[in-house]
């Protein structure tokens, strides 16, 4: 599996990880899991859908984070990438945490997918 990622997901994670001091190697774990199933994984991740695009856009809902001890897959860090099946590829979109955000950046979406 090949990882991209957009310039604006490295300023995400930039800003997390002023916080979030193991986001990095919190990161790495979830491509080692999105390497061996990038799918869908309901309740731990789904589609976002009625995006009106073409490409296969999905959320992770459930990110174990070390700094947020206690918290496991709890954490409310929230993953968004795109998955190409064809060319065996994900690009990484966007990371946050739910209390600075509550939904993803759709127009960031539909500006490099749409």
């Amino acid at each position: 599996m090949d990882f991209e990622e957009l310039k604006e997901f490295r300023k995400d994670v930039k800003y997390l990880l002023k916080r979030y001091k193991s986001l990095e190697d919190d990161l790495s774990v979830v491509k080692l899991v999105l390497a061996i199933n990038p799918d869908e994984r309901p309740p731990f991740s789904f589609r976002i859908d009625n995006l009106g695009i073409d490409s296969c856009i999905i959320k992770v809902k459930k990110i174990a984070c070390k700094s947020l001890k206690g918290k496991g897959v709890n954490s409310g860090l929230r993953l968004i990438y795109a998955h190409f099946k064809a060319e065996n590829k994900i690009v990484f979109i966007e990371v946050y945490h739910k209390v600075d955000k509550e939904v993803e950046d759709r127009g960031r979406i539909y500006k490099n997918f749409g």
